[in-house]
């Protein structure tokens, strides 16, 4: 007894899996960090291209009303330059009829002709004195008009800058949240990574140092020859006592875990890459993958894990480990992987 803990004391420590754990981690968090990025990068060009649209619109709207303003203040111009012209008219006969009142009164010319020509004259007049009036009604009309385009466009102009300035807050707003979630994001991963290395290191303390059980990267791999026969999917007692002693870390880790955390554990099933006969209980690798998963889950759901704390995934012989068609290369790439992640 003494000489086996002389062994242990002397073993010396691998801190190489903790790197590449950790390695791993931070390029994950990375990753994660600037798929929000880009999301916020995507929300934040639509609200803009929507605000952009409206301005357009709207800008649309004022250059209609302008060209429209342009017209009725031309059509107001050539009616003004009628109505001056009939006044000019009207002065002229005015004039005229005075001349002919004079020559009346001096008694030149017949009578009864200047009295036609006077109310030839008087009839022209209130003609052209009906047709000023007509004028200036269509002035009036055309007044009216345009102080009603030029409240539509200062109503209109109060849209676009509560427009602009609704976009402004928008894009303050946007910027805030985008922020906030990135920091929450971040509290939440590095939450989730310190319960994952917790669970890890206490997954080698029970399962210490076996040749068929190993981690990489962010997952820990069981080589199926541990846990199932050739071919099937049933656990064999060897493969019941591991994923027992998983079940039990894994519910100390669960009572440690906040609630707020919204974590589950997935596990993966992979098989190497030699086709089923189709004779078997299975018709090909995609359902042997899955119906081992499911297995393992349905274990540790009988050993008291939460059902909704755990997910079953098939791989089929489609994410090998090893490349290659080498005995060695199809025993590493089936495989049971197991990793502690978040919904």
């Amino acid at each position: 007894m003494a000489l086996a803990r002389k062994g242990r004391s002397q073993r010396t420590v691998d801190y190489w899996p903790g790197f590449v754990d950790a390695l791993s981690t931070l390029l994950l968090s990375i990753m994660f960090l600037l798929c929000v990025f880009v999301l916020g990068q995507f929300l934040l060009s639509r609200e803009i291209s929507g605000k952009d649209d409206v301005l357009n619109r709207l800008n649309s709207q004022i250059n209609e009303l302008t060209q429209l303003l342009a017209l009725e203040k031309g059509g107001k111009q050539d009616l003004e330059d009628s109505l001056a012209n009939l006044q000019a008219s009207l002065a002229s006969s005015e004039g005229e009829r005075s001349r002919l009142q004079a020559l009346l009164e001096q008694g030149s010319g017949s009578s009864d002709t200047a009295n036609q020509q006077i109310g030839d004259l008087t009839g022209k007049l209130d003609a052209e004195k009906q047709v000023s009036a007509r004028a200036m009604s269509q002035i009036d009309l055309l007044n009216q008009q345009i102080a009603a385009l030029r409240s539509q466009i200062a109503a209109i102009e109060g849209a676009l800058q509560a427009s602009e300035a609704k976009d402004n807050a928008s894009q303050t707003k946007i910027a805030d949240l985008g922020r906030r979630l990135n920091v929450a994001l971040a509290q939440r991963v590095q939450e989730l990574n310190r319960y994952r290395s917790d669970f890890f290191g206490r997954l080698r303390e029970i399962l210490s140092d076996r040749e068929n059980i190993r981690i990489v990267g962010d997952r820990f791999v069981f080589q199926s020859e541990v846990l199932f026969p050739s071919g099937g999917n049933e656990l064999n007692p060897a493969g019941q006592e591991e994923m027992a002693k998983l079940a039990a870390a894994l519910l100390d880790l669960a009572k440690e875990i906040p609630s707020e955390i919204n974590w589950v554990l997935r596990v993966d099933g992979h098989t190497d890459n030699v086709p089923l006969s189709g004779t078997g209980r299975y018709a090909d690798n995609w359902e042997l993958s899955s119906a081992r998963s499911t297995s393992v889950v349905k274990f540790l759901i009988s050993k008291g894990v939460p059902a909704d704390r755990l997910v079953a995934a098939g791989f089929g012989e489609f994410q090998p480990i090893a490349e290659g068609d080498t005995p060695e290369a199809r025993s590493q790439n089936r495989r049971i992987e197991l990793k502690l992640t978040e919904k």
